[in-house]
């Protein structure tokens, strides 16, 4: 599991990147699919992978809207006040927290549980699925997308056997 938030940390990096070539008219365009744009959904992945490693644990949830971080810049810095208490949870993780249970009571009332096991893979799959929006609007406005493959990535570098 570890490896493939690395992945997503990697990636996430490639894109903010190929985000500095863009006007910031291009990042804050309106697109069809996902949360809206392009600057919007690299906030609404680094927000959602934040929050939810946040009440997992029982700590409070980021409450900010996009508005005040319109920008590549702040966006960034978001990400990176918010990346070393996630990536402590993530090295951190272990066996035992597979199965522990989350517990969460709708606005309707009703509980819904899951294990922390599914949430932190769901929080994987959350951000592949938007990088795949953001590939999809490279694309359409004629650039070349950074990488989506695993391989080649170095991410199973550090595993015995391998320089």
């Amino acid at each position: 599991m570890q490896t493939f938030f690395r992945y997503n940390w990697m990636v996430r990096e490639e894109w903010y990147k190929w985000c500095e070539d863009l006007t910031e008219e291009e990042l804050l365009k309106p697109r069809v699919g996902g949360v809206g744009g392009i600057l919007k959904t690299l906030f609404h992945i680094a927000d959602v992978e934040w929050s939810w490693i946040m009440v997992m644990q029982g700590k409070p949830d980021f409450q900010e809207d996009f508005a005040g971080f319109s920008s590549l810049e702040k966006v960034r810095e978001l990400d990176a006040r918010f990346r070393p208490e996630v990536e402590s949870f993530v090295l951190n993780w272990n066996e035992g927290l597979e199965r522990k249970i989350f517990t969460d009571t709708q606005k309707d009332g009703s509980v819904v549980t899951d294990a922390w096991g599914e949430i932190m893979r769901h929080v994987i799959a959350h951000e592949i699925h938007h990088i795949g929006q953001l590939s999809v609007w490279a694309r359409e406005a004629g650039k070349q997308p950074p990488s989506a493959n695993v391989i080649g990535k170095g991410l199973m570098d550090s595993l015995p056997g391998r320089a």
